[in-house]
């Protein structure tokens, strides 16, 4: 067999320009030191396995071994709402949640979650960032933020409440104890809703002690899939946003060190888990509704509901005087709203 330096030889080669080429190629031949990282997402183990396990476990594999991220699930190593300062100052190297819970210390963080109305489907929040100019307020609000690099945001379920009572008019919320996020829960204050913040891993627990009375943080799909619908009896179809909105972020100087091509296949593994999202949800909140036989479902009428709608459009023009930037998420948000309802069916529906 011909070794590389006969073959240099046949080639014409002098030894000098042999050794040469051989210097060359020595850093292509070394192996390169493996990029690792940590991930902590807001979701515990049962729901990680969708909303994040699938797109790191592509990405590792797809890596090829130049890069591995370790995946965490909520509170296992930083408890959710530090999640921010922690990457911010390297203690994990990024992070899948919404900006709200892990307080963010940016104007739009109040956007993140359940924006109370800001959306109904969830196609809408992909739609307002990419088309409507979310996207470049998300990176301009987080570039003025050190430390942190906003990557990409996509949308989760509809929130919904699953109770322990029925709910079937606003009165049934007035001193109803629920575990929800922190703008949803000022939202919701208005209603007579009393919110509680708790460790994710917490909340089954606390449903059966009597310390909390409902849970307004998911649809139906999550209910059935972490257990909460086990410790609930009835689910309410009314809901105050229709999609979640959540984000990647990541330590800015980890975020830097990466090489182009494996920041491609990280935006493009976000890209899918995004997309799986969209049709786990989907199909899972009607199959739930329609099959599932743990919660009964019950309803707040419409024009009572109205009332709720009604207020959240206040809430918004409070938001919007929280500063500029809050006031051009707030219009864009107005303008999505007319041109869906302007559109008609099947965009918006009555």
């Amino acid at each position: 067999m011909t070794n590389r330096r006969e073959f240099i030889k046949k080639a014409g080669l002098a030894t000098a320009g042999a050794v040469g080429a051989s210097a060359l190629a020595a850093p292509a031949v070394h192996a390169q030191t493996q990029i690792k990282w940590r991930l902590q997402t807001y979701a515990g183990p049962a729901l990680g396995e969708h909303v994040i396990k699938p797109a790191i476990d592509a990405f590792n594999k797809a890596a090829n071994g130049e890069m591995v991220i370790e995946l965490y699930y909520a509170d296992q190593l930083v408890p959710t709402g530090e999640l921010f300062r922690a990457m911010q100052k390297g203690t994990i190297d990024a992070v899948q949640s919404d900006d709200d819970s892990i307080a963010a210390p940016v104007d739009v963080s109040v956007f993140g979650g359940y924006f109370p109305f800001g959306t109904r489907y969830s196609l809408d929040v992909p739609v307002l960032f990419n088309q409507y100019g979310l996207n470049e307020i998300w990176e301009e609000a987080y570039d003025e933020v050190e430390g942190v690099k906003w990557l990409s945001a996509g949308a989760w379920d509809p929130c919904h409440f699953a109770t322990k009572d029925p709910i079937r008019s606003l009165a049934d919320l007035k001193g109803k104890r629920v575990f929800t996020f922190p703008t949803a829960g000022r939202f919701l204050s208005r209603f007579g809703v009393v919110p509680v913040t708790l460790p994710w891993e917490d909340i089954e627990v606390a449903m059966q002690t009597g310390e909390l009375d409902g849970i307004a943080w998911s649809g139906i799909t999550e209910d059935y899939t972490v257990g909460w619908a086990d410790v609930t009896k009835y689910f309410l179809t009314n809901n105050i946003s229709g999609a979640w909105c959540g984000s990647f972020f990541a330590n800015e100087e980890k975020w830097n060190e990466v090489p182009d091509h494996l920041k491609t296949l990280f935006k493009l593994c976000m890209d899918s888990s995004h997309y799986y999202r969209q049709h786990w949800y989907w199909g899972g909140e009607a199959q739930l509704r329609t099959e599932g036989t743990k919660l009964e479902l019950t309803t707040i009428p419409d024009d009572e509901w109205a009332t709720v709608e009604a207020e959240a459009y206040k809430f918004w023009d409070e938001v919007a005087e929280n500063s500029p930037r809050s006031k051009r998420v707030v219009d864009i948000l107005k303008k999505y709203a007319k041109t869906m309802e302007k559109a008609g069916k099947p965009y918006r529906y009555g």
